[in-house]
């Protein structure tokens, strides 16, 4: 398959919000531990791995849209 310029965009977007929502989401889950809510541990793991997990997707999508929209330009 090969990328056009849409789908480079495409994979750049879905990277930019991963990191937008997974980024306020770290920040609000340090909010809510810093003051003190009462959660099992295994909650703070939980959310803390769902973060890192799609932080690294961004990152992978984020390379996928780079590469696809540099070799795009060209062409």
């Amino acid at each position: 398959m090969k990328f056009e310029r849409k789908h480079a965009v495409l994979l750049l977007l879905v990277a930019a919000w991963n990191v937008i929502t997974f980024g306020n989401f770290a920040k609000n889950l340090y909010s809510a531990y810093e003051s003190g809510e009462d959660r099992a541990t295994g909650y703070w793991v939980a959310h803390t791995v769902l973060i890192v997990v799609n932080v690294a997707i961004a990152a992978l999508l984020g390379s996928l849209g780079w590469k696809a929209l540099r070799s795009t330009r060209k062409a």
